[in-house]
């Protein structure tokens, strides 16, 4: 390759005659000429041999004709074929694609506005929740299909109420609701019986208010959402490393300040960033209901003498005068409300902790009196009248009268 370049170099610009180039490149003159007389550089070609396939490929071509599909190992034997597979295979993949309709892939393209894939990551972290406890909530993500904007946040569980609370305060976030949100067979979402997806009461709740669609994927296909998979593998290998957290708030605050950084980087397959998308994104989806969704926990009972209502897996007090009336509980990623007659009766933090038993002192306080006032004996005279009888009428009724004229 270099003789055959310097030869037609010093020809074209030396203006050198082939025989000064024999003389200088100590080369033979007819290689000197076929040098100047070829396109293109030099290449080594090795003389085709025949292959002991080339006598039976009418016997393949006739069998494949019929049975584009047909495996190796059966034309083989349809054939007779006694030496090795390997030649055989090599021959019978560069023909079959001779006799199959060509079957193109798909390319995936998202239109603006049209989904957002959702899924549930468990970062390898262990997170302080208090009451000396630590654990793996879920962190539920969400990325845009158009734009691939990322939103994130840590919520207390799995179950459908934190699932649906935290659905609602990411879509908040965006200000807009995509067209469908893609989920995987979550348990919160929905489940699939006789083989088809069916989603829960409550995701059909929160989806008919926001009026969009919910599609889930088929079991094992992570493929159908490997947007929202690869930015679980990115938050895994890009945000968790080199971080300590003191609980699920300073979680998401860190979380919230990585996500604004990386949705701001260029992306790879864009060659943009996510948010040069993100305004034209946005301006596709539905704008946000008049009416917010039914998220988070609501139940309603009669407060027991126990004057203690549960959530999750903790117990919460209300003040002990709302007991044996009924009460309404609510509860979001945050707090934990009841109320009584329209009267709020108690609200306290949402604890992440389990098993916990949060007490207000003021609750405590006014159950304290009530019990040592309904304890205290009554000192009240009673004012109620008692008839006297006459001593008499004992007599009369015993048959005691003296009879008239005896003293």
């Amino acid at each position: 390759m270099e003789d055959w370049a310097e030869i037609r170099r010093l020809h074209r610009c030396e203006g050198m005659p082939i025989r000064a180039i024999v003389r200088k490149m100590g080369v033979g003159r007819n290689t000197v000429r076929r040098a100047l007389a070829s396109d293109g550089p030099p290449r080594y070609q090795r003389p085709a041999k025949g292959s002991i396939v080339d006598a039976v490929e009418p016997q393949v071509r006739e069998l494949l004709a019929e049975w584009p599909t047909m495996p190796v190992p059966v034309i083989a034997e349809r054939i007779g074929w006694q030496r090795g597979l390997t030649v055989l295979k090599d021959r019978v993949r560069e023909l079959r694609p001779l006799f199959l309709p060509p079957d193109p892939v798909s390319r995936t393209v998202y239109q603006p506005g049209e989904l957002a894939q959702c899924d549930l990551w468990f970062p390898p972290v262990d997170i302080p929740l208090g009451c000396g406890q630590v654990g793996r909530p879920p962190v539920l993500v969400m990325v845009s299909g158009y734009s691939r904007v990322i939103t994130a946040r840590m919520i207390p569980s799995r179950q459908g109420p934190d699932l649906l609370a935290g659905h609602w305060m990411l879509l908040s976030g965006w200000g807009r609701v995509p067209r469908t949100l893609v989920w995987d067979n979550e348990s919160a979402v929905g489940f699939r019986k006789a083989g088809r997806p069916v989603l829960t009461e409550a995701m059909n709740a929160f989806r008919g208010t926001l009026g969009i669609a919910v599609i889930q994927c088929r079991p094992g296909d992570p493929e159908a959402k490997g947007l929202v998979e690869r930015a679980n593998g990115y938050l895994e290998t890009s945000f968790l490393p080199g971080r300590s957290f003191t609980g699920p708030a300073d979680f998401n605050a860190q979380l919230a300040e990585w996500l604004t950084r990386a949705n701001h980087r260029h992306h790879r397959i864009l060659e943009c960033r996510p948010v040069d998308r993100w305004e034209h994104d946005r301006q596709a989806m539905l704008a946000l209901p008049p009416v917010a969704p039914v998220t988070g926990w609501h139940a309603g009972i009669r407060l027991p003498r126990d004057h203690y209502i549960r959530l999750d897996a903790n117990d919460y007090s209300v003040h002990p005068s709302a007991i044996g009336h009924r009460v309404e509980i609510t509860g979001d990623l945050e707090h934990v409300e009841v109320i009584c007659r329209g009267r709020l009766v108690a609200r306290h933090d949402r604890c992440w902790a389990a098993h916990q038993s949060i007490t207000d002192p003021e609750h405590a306080t006014a159950a304290a009196r009530l019990r040592q006032h309904a304890r205290r004996p009554s000192l009240r005279p009673v004012d109620t009248p008692v008839e006297h009888r006459v001593l008499a009428d004992y007599d009369h009724a015993l048959g005691l009268d003296a009879p008239e004229g005896v003293a």
